[in-house]
């Protein structure tokens, strides 16, 4: 009989407000467990990170690797860009001798994460271009930026 296949699911999103809501959560867990189901397997392990895709340094996800290695289990995302959009850190990901899969490309090649890793870092310097333009707009316009109440925040 062949074994099921195993899954350890790996959830990231960016800010506490995120990560309080819900939303995106939900969403990547609906996603991670359809795929799942589709390939008749089972989850043995999940982690849940919040924290900026532009950080390398992520102890869930590191986590999420080991427990992946010790199960013989793939690592299974909602979207590719939930682990990053940094050409590199997937291609270091890749090296790591675990398999993964984005449940919105399942069918993907290490060919094929190579690209949409380029595009996501692409878009990922378009967005921040597009930050900083608009930023400096309102700065010219006459809007102060930043918390208004800065000691309240703390």
């Amino acid at each position: 009989m062949t074994p099921l296949p195993r899954f350890v699911a790996y959830y990231r999103v960016s800010t506490d407000r995120q990560g309080r809501s819900g939303l995106g959560l939900d969403a990547q867990r609906e996603a991670v467990a359809d795929q799942v189901q589709r390939a008749g397997g089972t989850i043995v392990a999940d982690f849940t990170e919040i924290e900026s895709g532009k950080r390398a340094d992520r102890p869930e996800l590191r986590a999420a690797l080991a427990e992946a290695k010790h199960h013989r289990a793939t690592l299974i995302i909602a979207r590719l860009d939930r682990l990053s959009r940094n050409m590199a850190f997937i291609a270091n990901l890749m090296d790591a001798r675990v398999d993964f899969i984005a449940c919105d490309n399942p069918h993907a090649t290490r060919l094929t994460f190579h690209i949409l890793a380029a595009v996501a870092e692409h878009e990922r310097e378009m967005i921040s271009a597009r930050t900083k333009a608009a930023l400096a707009i309102a700065r010219a316009r006459g809007v102060r930026l930043g918390n208004p109440r800065p000691a309240y925040a703390r």
